[in-house]
């Protein structure tokens, strides 16, 4: 398996390659990048990486991705709408969305059969205050945006044929005031959905009809029992089966876990990473999560215990600086 971590501070992508038998990591290349590089996104085929360059000009440059190793050959980089917080690319492989917290904005860019994304956006559309996240449920047929400054999930219908999206009714669904909304995650089911939330230290949980609008079910807390400071959630996924979820919390210095049961998340523990981990990532196989310290500069690995969700950490690397952001792939066969 092949792990992607983007490096703001040091402007590059380290690529480590993860041993699937015991969870060791090793820097198999370093890619020097021109922006202070973020988010990332692969494409569903596992062919091309995306990444999301934040300092002036903003931009969005694109790597294959080498189906042996994994190492990446720069393709191109195009203007990007704004200052972009946020990629995900559609099911079908064809659109790059983008979420501008500071632009209050998201785009679409349409992606060619060579990986190419189109230098001109699709469409641009303005948001509530700082969108965090754009996505596409696992249908293909709608979107979400969570913007922290509006407590608000945007709701949208979208067309994979011509990649444009337009509002849902209702075109939003409210949360919590001040809970600060952040970054989303989709369960196996293609119905429920989780949500961090960035201020208030809190994971929401959504329930998803037919028609692709939510129903909120309430939220849980992810801190630290005792922890006296101001709550900084950021990152959120879950395991593939859909039995366990993981969230970070960087003021703790923590990662979250817990056991989905009927669609309710309970506690199972809370475990010290790397100094504030923005972005974590698991394996495909739900057997490793690697969380990024953006202030140690370093990569943690962790083993998932299969039966119980609970983490046991094996290994730290020491990476580029400013680490944000972690994608995790196995190689095409």
């Amino acid at each position: 398996m092949i792990v992607y971590v983007s490096n703001a501070g040091s402007r590059d992508i380290s690529v480590l390659r993860l041993n699937d038998r015991d969870g060791s990591v090793r820097l198999i290349e370093t890619v020097t990048v021109a922006g202070k590089v973020m988010p990332l996104a692969i494409d569903p085929r596992r062919k091309f990486l995306f990444a999301s360059q934040r300092s002036e000009p903003y931009s969005v440059g694109s790597w294959t991705i080498d189906p042996d190793n994994g190492t990446l050959s720069s393709m191109q980089t195009v203007p990007a709408a704004d200052n972009l917080a946020y990629l995900s690319i559609d099911r079908t492989g064809q659109y790059l969305f983008g979420a501008s917290y500071f632009g209050d904005k998201i785009s679409i860019n349409t992606i060619g059969a060579r990986g190419e994304v189109s230098s001109k956006s699709l469409m641009v559309a303005s948001t509530g205050k700082h969108p965090h996240c754009i996505m596409a449920d696992p249908s293909n047929k709608f979107v979400f945006v969570p913007t922290l400054g509006a407590d608000a999930v945007l709701q949208y219908r979208f067309d994979e044929r011509s990649g444009s999206i337009t509002p849902n009714s209702p075109p939003a669904v409210a949360t919590k005031k001040g809970a600060g909304l952040r970054h989303l995650v989709f369960h196996p089911d293609g119905i429920r959905l989780f949500c961090t939330n960035e201020l208030d230290g809190t994971v929401g949980m959504y329930r998803m009809n037919g028609s692709g609008t939510l129903t909120q079910l309430g939220s849980i807390s992810l801190m630290s029992a005792g922890f006296k400071g101001k709550p900084w959630a950021a990152d959120i996924h879950l395991t593939p089966d859909g039995r366990f979820l993981y969230a970070s919390e960087r003021s703790s210095n923590t990662i979250a876990a817990f056991r989905i049961h009927d669609g309710t998340p309970t506690l199972i523990d809370h475990y010290p990473t790397e100094t504030q981990p923005r972005g974590f990532n698991l394996d495909p196989q739900g057997r490793y999560l690697l969380a990024a310290g953006e202030l140690s500069n370093g990569l943690a690995v962790f083993k998932i215990d299969g039966h119980s969700g609970a983490l046991r950490r094996l290994m730290r690397l020491n990476i580029g600086r400013g680490p944000n952001w972690v994608e995790i792939i196995a190689l095409r066969k």
